[in-house]
């Protein structure tokens, strides 16, 4: 089997959206959310709300890999799920170490994040045990678990004395103290990740199939995806605890039906990204496309090399330029109050479209780097550990 360059085209869309995201909240003069309906305009919404696609198209995709990795590299389930399991130990590991110095610029141990990484990390150990059962109850398991688990949204970690830390791992984002004066931020509660990347498993044979049947599946997902949202959304029947109400106008009306729950993400919001993302596969999927778009497959061959050094490029380039320009520096170092760099006035940022700009040039800088990783991979397959950058 080959590489689909489908998936790595999209795989570098996300990634390079992922960027932009990392970018503003850095380099913002913006002081509020962008999805605050209250404050924001529509260009800093949809900056942040393109930006949706990438957690669920990473998960996801990280499902159907392992799939296709198994004809690949001619994997026995054993094999497979002992090299699942291993990558998913690693990217727990640096979620916790790399990535969190990407954020903070220290090594103070009393905090730590667990954001996309560590839903990756362990939705791979999750699937390393789920590749043993039956394909079909697998998937359906899936579905189940993200269909459903919005039934459950009324119920508060505060609710569940004993068990509290395990539903805030599990389904409501909150702090957890795990050791006197040691705390972990959840970001990204489990459910419904796992589900995405079983989900993402069972969907890999669909790439199997000789390419206009597979283009027509995912249009065909795509747009029932997008269907059972706008039917589920606008009738605020279920699948997210945020309805939409009427704003001031109509964008911002249209806004607020977009302005669906990402922390965890809802049902409707990941209606509305699968949907978005299987069209971008069934349009990527096209040779023209692909000779039109060979920057973003580099991209995509190299997603979490990628991953590991936008952040402290970024970070980086926010405190020499914060320097420069004779400007206090010290709240681009996280502490254990301020875990997060949060810029302290307008005045410390940018406009939107110099954002825009910053990120375009952080692109140019990142591009001959991760091409020359995906270089050192082709030449050196040999080398087992390459395969887990």
């Amino acid at each position: 089997m080959h590489r689909l360059e489908s998936i790595d085209m999209l795989r570098g869309l996300v990634i390079v959206l992922m960027a932009l995201d990392h970018t503003r909240h850095f380099f913002t003069s913006a002081m509020f959310s962008p999805t605050d309906l209250n404050q924001t305009t529509p260009a800093y919404f949809l900056t942040r709300w393109i930006t949706h696609l990438c957690a669920p198209t990473f998960v996801f995709l990280a499902g159907t890999g392992a799939f296709l990795s198994t004809g690949r590299r001619l994997l026995s389930p054993d094999q497979l799920a002992g090299y699942l399991a291993s990558r998913g130990i690693w990217l727990i590991i640096l979620e916790l170490t790399l990535v969190r110095f990407g954020w903070t610029f220290n090594w103070d141990f009393h905090y730590f994040f667990a954001q996309v990484i560590w839903a990756l990390g362990w939705s791979l150990l999750a699937l390393a045990a789920l590749i043993f059962l039956p394909r079909r109850i697998t998937a359906w398991l899936a579905l189940a678990v993200i269909a459903g688990h919005n039934a459950f949204d009324g119920v508060r970690s505060e609710d569940l004395p004993e068990w509290g830390w395990l539903w805030t791992v599990l389904h409501a984002p909150g702090k957890i103290e795990f050791l006197p004066g040691y705390r972990i931020y959840i970001s990204y509660p489990l459910i419904p990740w796992v589900a995405v990347m079983a989900a993402g498993y069972c969907f890999g044979p669909v790439f199997l199939r000789e390419d206009a049947r597979r283009r027509r599946i995912l249009l065909l997902l795509g747009g029932a995806c997008l269907g059972l949202f706008l039917l589920l959304r606008l009738t605020n029947l279920y699948g997210d605890p945020k309805p939409w109400t009427f704003q001031k106008n109509w964008v911002f009306t249209l806004l607020s039906v977009l302005n669906c729950t990402k922390y965890p993400p809802s049902l409707l919001y990941l209606l509305m990204t699968l949907g978005m993302m299987f069209f971008c596969l069934a349009v990527f999927d096209q040779g023209r496309i692909q000779r039109m778009g060979r920057p973003l497959i580099v991209f995509g061959k190299a997603p979490l090399f990628f991953y590991l050094i936008h952040l402290p490029l970024i970070h980086g380039a926010m405190l020499a330029a914060t320097r420069l320009r004779g400007l206090p520096a010290e709240w681009l170092i996280g502490t254990a109050h301020a875990p997060f760099p949060k810029l302290p006035a307008p005045e410390f940022g940018y406009s939107l479209p110099a954002v825009y700009a910053i990120w375009l040039g952080l692109l140019l800088l990142l591009y001959p780097v991760c091409y020359g990783f995906v270089e050192i991979k082709r030449k050196f397959r040999h080398i087992v550990w390459l395969t887990y950058l």
